[in-house]
């Protein structure tokens, strides 16, 4: 309690430790003799004349590389693609490495080298496909007439307009070579094995990294009322906007849905994401002295009401010792979102811990944190920041409005020369965003 700062941060590191990846695949994958168990389901290795291992995402080195460890000399080839920066050391598996979150020609060069890989799998091939959060950026292929170019511009319009995950990977998988189920049309007919670790409200299998290997729910139609409802027509290319209306009129094929073929032999299993790491911070905290409580894994909505209702909770345990006594320690994941207005440099989760420190300035006792699990919070090298309720204040003594760097989206800047940014570097897991709020006194 002396030192609510390093507690929080120890917090959020246990919340980090329990969402490793390479762990994760271990809890789920084990090598039985000749017999691969994943998850309750058994693989008899000696039947496949090859075992080959692809995938992507900010998490997907880490889970190849356990899966080489468990697999050893059963593991015949496999490419994935991860962030740059978040590799590892990898004997069998071909790694490449890609920008996020707006796509490169090295993430549009990696998928090809995927689908080059799955072109000649067979009957009698495994495919074991690892996927992560950050997948859909890293697995960019255009849909034919569409440009990287295109995709950039298309990725850039849907984080700027405010949209959620669900939708923007709706559209992504729309415009895509092999998002969508398209990755699994081309391990047809191979059993295809996916392994994911969620960083997606609700672990929306087509929704994480835009749902590579199993049937896409979404529409074409679906798309255009995307467009529609953040009045994206003008924003978007025109390439883009004739793609999903060609694809409406019939002219350009759906992605694969339930009951297609290409799900045939295959299946997904969701290995990890972000409820864990909640109840490991909610341990750490108990093991602090703090009086811990949840309030959700599926935390989501505009960051800065978000910020607000949290802040609120933290002022009412210091009034009435309601939902928890003090000491407490409120801890909550998800994503939200964040609708930009201004031309400054941040994400979500300095956002919102600058909205939050507005709302308890000048309160005594209240110490939050805010980090994405994944060590980077929008295009930064901070994964979020820490706040209390002396941060505005010392911040308006040297000279800095607070307001003014929220309304303009400028939160990086603002803990920058306040010296409260979240600095991790590269986690190599991804399971949305980690946030703790410390009630210590008042």
């Amino acid at each position: 309690m002396e030192d609510p700062r390093s507690d929080i941060r120890a917090i959020f590191d246990a919340g980090l430790k329990a969402a490793d990846p390479g762990e994760a695949v271990r809890r789920a994958v084990r090598l039985e003799g000749k017999r691969l168990a994943i998850d309750g389901r058994r693989y008899d290795l000696g039947a496949f004349d090859r075992v080959m291992v692809v995938g992507a995402g900010k998490a997907a080195a880490s889970m190849a590389a356990a899966l080489e460890n468990i697999l050893g000399s059963h593991l015949t080839m496999g490419v994935i693609t991860t962030k740059y920066g978040h590799g590892c050391a990898l004997k069998t598996v071909s790694l490449m490495e890609a920008r996020h979150p707006i796509p490169d020609e090295a993430g549009v060069g990696g998928s090809r080298r995927i689908l080059e890989l799955l072109e000649g799998a067979g009957e009698r091939d495994l495919v074991l496909c690892v996927i992560s959060g950050g997948g859909s950026a890293l697995l960019p292929l255009p849909a034919d007439g569409i440009s990287l170019d295109d995709k950039q511009k298309t990725t850039q319009a849907l984080l700027d307009c405010g949209a959620d995950i669900h939708q923007i990977n709706t559209i992504r998988k729309h415009i895509s070579g092999i998002k969508g189920g398209r990755l699994a049309m081309a391990a047809f007919p191979a059993t295809l094995v996916t392994l994911v670790l969620s960083d997606v409200i609700g672990d929306d299998l087509d929704v994480i990294a835009s749902g590579p290997t199993v049937p896409d729910r979404s529409t074409f139609a679906d798309c255009v009322e995307i467009v529609d409802r953040y009045n994206l027509t003008a924003t978007l290319p025109a390439a883009v906007m004739a793609y999903l209306k060609g694809g409406i009129k019939g002219e350009y094929t759906e992605t694969p849905k339930p009951g297609d073929p290409a799900f045939d032999g295959a299946c997904a299993f969701v290995i990890g994401g972000c409820a864990l790491s909640l109840f490991a911070a909610k341990q750490k905290a108990t093991a602090l002295g703090y009086n811990a409580i949840i309030l959700s894994s599926i935390m989501e909505g505009e960051t800065r009401e978000v910020a607000k209702g949290h802040a609120a909770i933290a002022r009412e345990i210091q009034k009435s010792g309601n939902p928890v006594p003090v000491p407490g320690c409120i801890i909550s994941g998800g994503e939200t979102t964040v609708t930009i207005r201004g031309d400054g440099l941040g994400g979500r989760n300095m956002e919102f811990v600058l909205a939050a420190a507005i709302e308890i300035d000048g309160i005594d006792g209240v110490t939050l944190l805010s980090g994405g699990t994944d060590g980077t919070d929008g295009p930064t090298d901070a994964a979020g920041a820490v706040a209390d309720g002396s941060t505005v204040r010392s911040a308006r003594d040297m000279g800095i409005d607070a307001a003014r760097y929220l309304a303009n989206n400028d939160s990086y800047h603002f803990f920058e020369a306040t010296g409260d940014l979240l600095i991790t570097g590269p986690t190599m897991t991804n399971v949305m965003d980690l946030r703790v709020f410390l009630v210590t006194g008042g």
